[in-house]
């Protein structure tokens, strides 16, 4: 078993190889040990050692005693010569000088004082200086020089440069790592914390609580809170003394908010305050737990303590609330306030709470400007602050900033949106918007309402139901009104059990706003009845006197109304309401002096020296004496000045006044300012577009500057906007703008509709008579006037003449001027006596105008006869002519007929005669063949000759038409319709076989023309009735074995009808008989074809022999004059072309259907 181990320090004799062994376990007095290394003069490193063993033994006295001697020793030393073991000595000096450092660094952080703070940094940073000039760059002297800038709290950048350029020499620097990790923590980059925590502990896991500490705050501030809780557990497990991480353990366990969790949060500040009494973060938070166990004598005896253990400011602050908070509690408001303010100057700037509780201190003292500062402060940190919004809108609602009270709005928005079940700022809302949105306010009542019935289950509260029942009424919804009003009474009936007095007040105001309901409705009886019944129980209720005061009033029961204000000045001889009711009256009546008196007696009580009504009445009757009749110009500034000064004063009590500034804008008007009038009164309108006053005003500043249009219009647009009658004022007004642009007409109707309304004025009487004899006056001035206009001006001047007589006799001198009245009688009656000259020269030219109106009519009529007998002759000779076209017409449809019955005989005939072999017809060359013809060799001759005969008349036609096309012909044309009927003709005759061309009638009158075409068109229908059997015939024929014949035909038939012309197949009949059973449709014989060509010459002689009749009937016509005849010759060669062009189609090839039996 060994012995104990000694441990102990040789300091060196100077004298020889003696040492003196100094035991460190049990070390002598500082003093001698002192002595005998300044004897010896020992080296530096033993100072330090010896100095630091009497630190361990808490010997500090004797520490900082022999380490300032060391530094005494080092000055001299530097003032020696440099000898080889320079390096050494340095190092020796630095840790020196940096271990005293350090020492007045950590006295300096646990001093309270300031000054003596002060005082030990400064030895510190002196001592850091001095080591600077030995070794600046010492890894150790530059992590002392980083914590007394860490610890003083602004030099932070500083210490954070010299623990990066200490890890860049060395990365594992524990110290360092430390130091960097709380700058990153203080500048909130927990998570760069968090590493450096980490790296320290890798290198230094030993002895690590601490650094465990610090690595549990990292992670409860990224929210790793299980991390956090490990590490601090880690810290205890390693130091169960370490008073950081309980403290850490216990808030953690306390911000779980369950009863066990508190326990053991309490259980654990507990140890931490047995193991550090001292710590101001424990006792804080003891002090926090024992408030809310309502415990204030410890908690203010914790506070207190941590307030004196600790100079930071943020712990003091922290103390300081909660000793404010405990007195707050208690109802000492004034050391609450003192603590609350003192921790508002130590608090940082997010640490709010001691802001919130001086405010509530403020308010409390009714100081509500610094209060809405404090909350204003919170609410820039916490802009979401639902609390302080609330309390701020209390604040800004009673304020008279119309600002303020927009931003209470905006915070009770906010806080009912994001908590839409808190009915206390509900109500709040809703009472704020009272005065800027009646319907708001109601929607917000009405939300309350809805809540208190669905989270409390109670009804509506009576008060709540009477604010809503007023915001009905002011809504004009008197029925919702009714409603509310009727329930909130029955409710205060049945609360008259528990609370009767609070429940019969608010019974009566319900009661009364309720009779204002039934008067808005027009139920006066009713109301009248509500107000009586109030007054038998309450006789001193001056509200219900004055209402039925004013219904007396409303109904023209002025003396009634007069004696009910005097009752109500009976129950309160002050009543501004009752006072302002007497002087309205006298001034409804223009009794100026006696209202202004009654104005005056509210003004001169010290209660009610600045009421704004009283102040602008008393103003407008100054006001409306400038209109009175005086010629007094002293007085009338003299007014104008007193009206202006009264404005004034209404507009200094509130500048938002805009009745004060209407009034500021007519009496600037009126000293003839007018465009600065007109800018106060259109601001006016801005701020307010229900103020009938303010329309009016400016519609008189139109007057003034001339500008009649707009002033007329506004005039009316008032009238239509806020009368719903005739209002007198407003049409004297109108009439007035109207007289000035010459509108005198408009005038005199405007004011006699005012007239209908107040007969008995006298200004208005006036009024029409001037307008009336202004009227006359222009009519007799006018030349064109009629005899009618001008005899009614003279009646009318006759009447204006009486009204003046009589106003300037019987008027009344205060409102009217009577020797202005006497001097309009006077020009009417001028005017009238030399209304003689008007009226002769009215009825001359009268005279003068209804002959000529005679003259006109006579010639009109005359005129009108003229033209029936021209109409009448026009019609017999339209008759005439009528009748004479019906007889050509009758004449030419009859030879029509006749010409075509004799060639449907004769065709009959020659068919006849041809199918019997009978005849004496030309032959062809071949007349020995009987049979079919089998090829077309015998229609080549003749079909040349038609090919000539067309190429001949085609050249013919060509030169004529150039011919025609030169000539004026100055005859009358026939129509196309005629031409097309005449072609009809022929081709009906050369379709039954005849080939005979119709004659055609030419006459002077274009209708014959027509008339033929509806004639010919009875024809037309007859050859279609035959067509029809033609077509079932060749069906019965069709159905016979045949076959085509290549060979063309010569002869083609052609139908005219209405759509158009088509052609029919030609077929070879079989027997005699069939042929001989249609005479009127056209057949191909089984005969040669020089026998049918010369038949088709024959008809064409005949076609040629209607022609020439024809020609000699319109010769007849013309009486033979060598135009008619070139006329005739035109028309000749006109047919000749239209029976070329049929040539031509009839030429063209048809399909034959050739029979194969005999």
């Amino acid at each position: 078993m060994g012995e104990p181990s000694h441990r102990s320090i040789e300091i060196p004799l100077h004298s020889g190889d003696e040492v003196i062994e100094v035991s460190l376990d049990q070390l002598p007095d500082g003093q001698e040990v002192l002595a005998i290394l300044q004897q010896e003069n020992c080296p530096l490193h033993i100072w330090v050692t010896l100095a630091l063993e009497y630190y361990r033994q808490d010997k500090e006295k004797d520490f900082v005693e022999i380490l300032k001697s060391a530094c005494n020793e080092i000055n001299n030393q530097r003032q020696q010569p440099q000898t080889s073991g320079q390096r050494a000595q340095e190092n020796d000096q630095m840790r020196c000088l940096d271990t005293l450092a350090a020492y007045y660094v950590k006295r300096g952080h646990r001093e309270k004082a300031k000054d003596k703070k002060r005082e030990y940094f400064t030895q510190a940073t002196l001592l850091y200086t001095h080591a600077d000039k030995i070794l600046m760059y010492d890894l150790n002297h530059l992590l002392g020089r980083a914590y007394i800038c860490l610890l003083e709290g602004d030099k932070m950048d500083q210490a954070e440069q010299q623990f990066n350029f200490v890890l860049n020499q060395m990365q594992n620097n524990i110290p360092a790592l430390l130091g960097r990790a709380c700058i990153a923590f203080n500048k909130k980059d927990y998570r760069q914390a968090l590493n450096l925590y980490k790296r320290a502990l890798k290198y230094s896991p030993e002895n690590s609580a601490g650094i465990r500490v610090g690595l549990a705050n990292a992670f409860a501030k990224l929210s790793k809170l299980e991390k956090a809780e490990l590490s601090f557990n880690r810290a205890i497990e390693i130091d169960s003394k370490c008073v950081g991480a309980l403290v850490g353990l216990a808030i953690l366990e306390l911000n779980m908010k369950t009863p066990d969790s508190i326990k053991h949060g309490v259980i654990k500040l507990s140890r931490a305050y047995q193991h550090d009494p001292q710590n101001p973060m424990v006792l804080n938070h003891l002090a926090n737990h024992f408030f809310f166990k309502k415990d204030y004598q410890r908690v203010r005896q914790l506070a207190m303590h941590a307030l004196n253990y600790t100079e930071n400011e943020a712990m003091r602050a922290e103390s300081c609330y909660h000793l404010a908070r405990a007195y707050h509690a208690e109802r000492d408001y004034e050391e609450a306030f003192r603590y609350y303010y003192q921790a508002t100057h130590l608090a940082p700037e997010k640490f709010v709470l001691p802001l919130f509780g001086l405010g509530q201190m403020y308010l409390q003292r009714e100081d509500t400007t610094n209060a809405s500062d404090c909350f204003e402060k919170i609410l820039k940190i916490h802009p979401n602050d639902h609390e302080s919004m609330k309390i701020l809108a209390s604040i800004y609602a009673e304020s008279n900033d119309l600002d303020k009270r927009d931003k209470a709005k905006e915070f009770l928005k906010k806080v009912t949106q994001h908590d839409t079940h808190d009915i206390d700022s509900w109500i709040q809302l809703a009472e704020i918007l009272e005065g800027v949105d009646l319907q708001g306010s109601l929607d917000a009542y009405m939300t309350a309402s809805r809540l208190i019935r669905e989270f409390h289950g109670k009804d509506t509260p009576m008060e709540m139901l009477n604010n809503m029942g007023s915001l009905h009424y002011r809504l004009n919804n008197n029925e919702e009104s009714r409603k509310c009003f009727e329930k909130g009474i029955s409710y205060a009936e049945q609360a008259r059990e528990v609370e009767p007095a609070y429940a019969n007040s608010i019974l009566v105001t319900m009661r009364y706003n309720l009779a204002r309901v039934c008067e808005a409705s027009f139920e006066f009886d009713k109301a009248e009845t509500l107000y009586k019944e109030i007054l038998r129980e309450h006789p001193k209720y001056v509200d219900c006197v004055l209402r039925l005061g004013c219904m007396a009033r409303d109904r023209g029961q002025i003396y009634s109304a007069s004696d009910w204000f005097k009752d109500a000045l009976e129950i309160n001889h002050n009543s501004p309401d009752a006072w302002t009711m007497i002087g309205n009256l006298h001034a409804a009546k223009q009794e100026w002096r006696p209202g202004q008196k009654k104005f005056e007696r509210i003004l001169h009580n010290p209660s009610t020296a600045n009421d704004s009504y009283a102040l602008i009445s008393l103003g407008n009757i100054w006001l409306q004496t400038l209109y009175m009749p005086t010629r007094d110009k002293e007085r009338e500034k003299r007014h104008q000045a007193r009206a202006l000064q009264v404005y004034k004063v209404v507009l200094k009590n509130d500048n938002r006044n805009i009745w004060a500034a209407n009034g500021v804008g007519c009496v600037l008007a009126h000293k003839g300012y007018l465009n600065e009038a007109r800018d106060i009164f259109a601001q006016v309108r801005e701020a307010t577009a229900d103020m009938a006053d303010v329309w009016l005003n400016i519609a008189h500043i139109y007057v003034e500057q001339k500008q009649y249009i707009p002033a007329v219009q506004m005039y009316e647009n008032c009238l239509k906007k806020f009368y719903k009658y005739n209002n007198v004022e407003v049409l004297t007004y109108l009439a007035r703008a109207l007289v000035k642009g010459n509108r005198l007409h408009e005038a005199h109707n405007a004011l006699l509709n005012a007239r209908r309304v107040a007969p008995h004025d006298l200004t208005l009487m006036f009024n029409v008579a001037l307008v009336q004899q202004k009227l006359a006056q222009e009519i007799l001035k006018d030349e064109n006037s009629t005899l009618t206009s001008v005899l009614k001006a003279i009646d009318q001047l006759r009447i204006a003449q009486k009204t003046f007589t009589w106003l300037g006799e019987h008027g009344d001198p205060h409102r009217l001027d009577l020797s202005q009245a006497a001097q309009e009688a006077q020009q009417c009656s001028d005017l009238l006596s030399q209304s003689t000259y008007h009226e002769i020269r009215a009825r001359k030219k009268d005279e003068e105008e209804q002959l000529v109106r005679r003259k006109q009519d006579e010639e009109r009529r005359k005129l009108r006869e003229k033209q029936v007998q021209e109409e009448e002759e026009r019609r017999r000779l339209e008759d005439e002519r009528r009748r004479m076209e019906r007889e050509k017409r009758q004449e030419f449809v009859e030879r029509t007929k006749n010409l075509l019955t004799a060639a449907e005989s004769e065709g009959t005939s020659g068919k006849g005669q041809r199918s019997t072999g009978g005849g004496s017809r030309k032959r062809p060359k071949h007349e020995g063949e009987e049979e079919f013809i089998n090829d077309t060799t015998d229609l080549i001759p003749n079909t040349e000759k038609q090919q000539k005969k067309r190429v001949r008349k085609s050249n013919d036609n060509d030169d004529k038409r150039d011919r025609k096309s030169s000539k004026k012909r100055k005859v009358t044309v026939r129509s196309e319709s005629d031409n097309e009927n005449d072609e009809t003709v022929k081709r009906k005759k050369k379709s039954g076989g005849h080939k005979k061309r119709s004659s055609r009638m030419t006459t002077n009158d274009d209708e014959v023309s027509q008339d033929n075409e509806e004639q010919l068109s009875e024809v037309e229908q007859d050859d279609n009735a035959s067509d029809e059997e033609e077509k079932s015939k060749r069906k019965s024929v069709s159905k016979k074995p045949t076959h085509r014949s290549k060979r063309p035909s010569k002869t083609s038939h052609r139908q005219s009808e209405s759509s158009g012309r088509y052609k029919s197949k030609a077929t070879i009949s079989s027997s005699d008989d069939e042929s001989d059973n249609e005479p009127s449709r056209p057949t191909i014989q089984s005969a040669d074809d020089q026998e049918e060509e010369e038949e088709e010459e024959e008809e064409e002689e005949e076609d040629d022999e209607v022609e020439k009749a024809e020609v000699a009937r319109d010769e007849d016509n013309n009486g033979g004059s060598p135009a008619a005849e070139d006329e005739q010759e035109e028309e000749e060669q006109e047919e000749e072309d239209e029976a070329a062009e049929d040539n031509e189609q009839e030429q063209a090839p048809e399909d034959l259907v050739v029979s194969d039996e005999d």
